[in-house]
């Protein structure tokens, strides 16, 4: 059995200033200061002798392809992606950058933003455009009732609030 997984899809190329603002200083934190410290590490570690049971020196180099890595996916995502800035035109309907707030059939509401994938942060309320959830929001206006297909059933809820940053 070999330990191939093939690539999952990089999802839909749209962001929000804000998450490409995130991107970009990870970006920059990334190459401008993370990457010169473990460069100094690895040559200061380099510099004591036997490499092959250098264990700092190991570890080094491991971090400098994990930070490689991650540079060069930020690099190219960053090159794909489009920036949504603008309102919709009709702002009674929720669309990609939209702050939902719903009502479960219980009564709880809840507060999501659409996001990019890359966004992504169920804690801070954003969810990707991706999702069962916001495919079944998007394009739906002010008091609408929405069914959600969840791993668990069917769900329904009602939109009770758009807003636009």
């Amino acid at each position: 059995m070999s330990r191939y997984r093939p690539p999952r899809p990089a999802g839909t190329p749209l962001i929000t200033p804000e998450g490409e603002a995130r991107l970009r200083a990870e970006l920059h934190e990334l190459w401008h200061v993370r990457r010169p410290q473990v460069t100094q590490s690895v040559s200061e570690a380099a510099a004591q002798g036997d490499r092959s049971e250098n264990a700092e020196y190991t570890y080094g180099k491991k971090m400098l392809r994990e930070i490689d890595s991650r540079v060069r996916f930020l690099t190219k995502r960053l090159e794909k992606l489009k920036v949504i800035s603008e309102k919709p035109s009709d702002p009674n309907k929720v669309y990609f950058g939209a702050w939902v707030t719903i009502e479960d059939e219980d009564g709880e509401q809840s507060r999501y933003r659409i996001v990019g994938p890359d966004e992504l942060d169920l804690k801070q309320g954003l969810i990707s455009i991706d999702s069962p959830l916001a495919r079944a929001l998007v394009g739906k206006p002010l008091d609408a009732e929405v069914r959600v297909h969840t791993p668990t059933g069917e769900k329904t809820c009602y939109i009770v609030e758009i807003e636009y940053p």
